[in-house]
């Protein structure tokens, strides 16, 4: 039972909203305007991000303890290589087992969308496994941000839209860019937390390279700028979906 429980851990549960908003908006998004929905595609789609995250964390988890990153100083949740609860083998190869169920997951959307949703999949796990990963490891030189306002934003969001519609669309693009932007709030924060530990191994993040004052303005720009990305909506003459995020307001 704790070996599942740590498991569990392993997978960062808390990270998988990061996977579920895209989904839920881009079908929000679609009935607004009165275009068709595909169920079928919400539910692959809703496995196939979920198996690409988790299998996402572990690579991270696996590799940062192996390059240094993660060590007892480190500050935040518990890492599970790190603490010696799974080897760096056992959580790879838990990794690996992820990816190849995403790929599973991912045959009959490709069959559904075609090659653009081919080349999403494709590019969405080897970036997944590339975050940490292989000769430019995105996290480790200042491109995390990047990835995740396009993976947990714009392509994530487009490529949903997509597949319930087979149309792009300026409307898609603008709300994966706001949930883009919110998504990429969380890994803002946590560059900004381990600024001093990643300094020591050379994780060149955004933090790192600019400074922490820098890091601050970023969380609060990203944080910010998808409420005031709602007056496009006002003038699509969706009003609802201008002013129901504004719940959200601290």
């Amino acid at each position: 039972m704790q070996s599942i429980k740590n498991m569990v851990m392993a997978f960062r549960p808390k990270t998988l909203t990061a996977c579920l908003v895209p989904i839920v908006v881009s079908t929000a998004l679609a009935k607004a305007l009165g275009l068709p929905i595909d169920s079928e595609v919400v539910i692959l789609a809703l496995l196939a991000s979920f198996f690409i995250q988790i299998g996402t964390n572990l690579v991270n988890d696996a590799v940062d303890f192996k390059k240094g990153a993660d060590t007892e100083q480190r500050i935040g949740p518990q890492r599970v290589t790190q603490s010696g609860l799974f080897t760096y083998k056992q959580v790879m190869i838990m990794a690996a087992v992820f990816f190849a169920a995403a790929v599973v997951c991912g045959v009959p959307l490709v069959l559904k969308g075609g090659t653009p949703i081919l080349v999403i999949g494709l590019v969405s796990v080897l970036m997944g496994y590339g975050y940490t990963m292989g000769p430019v490891p995105l996290a480790y030189f200042g491109l995390g941000d990047l990835f995740v306002i396009l993976f947990f934003g714009l392509i994530a969001v487009m490529g949903v839209f997509f597949l319930h519609t087979h149309m792009w669309t300026p409307q898609s693009m603008w709300l994966g860019l706001q949930i883009g932007f919110h998504a990429t709030v969380l890994i803002a924060i946590n560059n900004l937390r381990d600024v001093d530990g990643d300094r020591l191994v050379d994780k060149k993040t955004l933090a790192v390279r600019f400074g922490k004052s820098f890091g601050r303005y970023e969380i609060a720009f990203l944080a910010i700028a998808p409420f005031l990305m709602n007056a496009f909506w006002w003038q699509q003459n969706l009003k609802a979906a201008a002013l129901l995020p504004l719940l959200a307001l601290p």
